[in-house]
């Protein structure tokens, strides 16, 4: 199997370029060998490549920084990804892509299956939306993994922001009327892997830890998995505004990945005594 995976370098794409080897020869790219806001380095990439499966693991994340550099997120998380549509079903590949709970308006009091209505209430949502109907448009063959809340032990992510702030700092206050489920890179790395090597599904699929909670609950997971003594206190969002409003609630029901593909990912505390070692050693 020839696999293209895009993004290499980032949180998920650098746990991608350690597990997909196993599936077959991979060609891997980075911001610095692909610029995904050119549209003919796109086509020539993965034309070059001849791939049977895209791994599109690329995207633009910043999701405050989103909501004053709209048009820039829209090219990568919107328009880009259609590109790569365009070009898997001309190749007839495999388009795997990642999208994101924000697509949701975090409204809804139970947590959202693949079905319920997408209404993104940010620029950065907005644009990873815009990537699932461009691919869905596209005509080839996909799968969209709508995940939430990924952390590492690399790059920039809400653990690593956290440990150094409750070393550095007397007390943490973080918001606690925001829920969803941590998911580690790994965590999304391993069920992708799983998910190609099943050679079916198609369409959008939910792929989030099991469980549920706040950044003040994972916040306070991860200052106590750690050792430290921190105080983490409880505010509402309102006391901690931010550019681009979040969801309420984005949790992600996960039962289609599970009846569908036979994946489901552990327990969110789970994926982060899995991760922590690896960030304190």
């Amino acid at each position: 199997m020839k696999i293209l995976l895009i993004g290499a370098q980032g949180q998920v794409g650098w746990e991608l370029a350690r597990r997909l080897p196993a599936l077959g020869a991979v060609t891997a790219t980075d911001r610095t060998t692909l610029d995904l806001a050119d549209p003919d380095a796109i086509r020539e990439a993965v034309r070059a490549a001849r791939p049977e499966v895209i791994v599109n693991a690329a995207a633009h994340t910043a999701v405050d920084k989103a909501e004053s550099e709209p048009q820039l997120a829209m090219t990568i998380n919107g328009d880009a990804p259609g590109i790569l549509g365009e070009e898997a079903a001309r190749a007839r590949a495999l388009l795997v892509h990642y999208s994101t709970d924000y697509v949701y308006d975090g409204e809804k009091a139970a947590a959202y299956v693949e079905t319920d209505a997408p209404n993104p209430v940010s620029a950065y949502g907005r644009s990873k939306l815009a990537g699932e109907r461009a691919i869905a448009a596209s005509g080839c063959r996909h799968l969209i993994l709508r995940t939430s809340w990924v952390y590492a032990p690399r790059g920039r992510n809400f653990l690593l922001t956290i440990l150094k702030a409750a070393r550095e700092r007397p007390e943490l206050k973080v918001v606690d009327d925001q829920f969803g489920a941590p998911t580690s890179s790994a965590l999304i790395a391993e069920a992708t892997r799983q998910a190609i090597s099943t050679g079916r599904g198609q369409g959008i699929y939910h792929l989030s830890a099991a469980g549920r909670t706040s950044w003040h609950g994972f916040a306070q997971a991860i200052v106590e998995g750690a050792g430290l003594t921190t105080p983490v206190r409880p505010i509402p969002s309102s006391d901690y505004p931010t550019p681009a409003r979040r969801p309420r609630n984005s949790v992600l029901d996960n039962s289609k990945l599970k009846s569908e593909l036979g994946i489901a990912l552990p327990d969110w505390r789970d994926g982060l005594r899995e991760v922590l070692p690896q960030v304190l050693r």
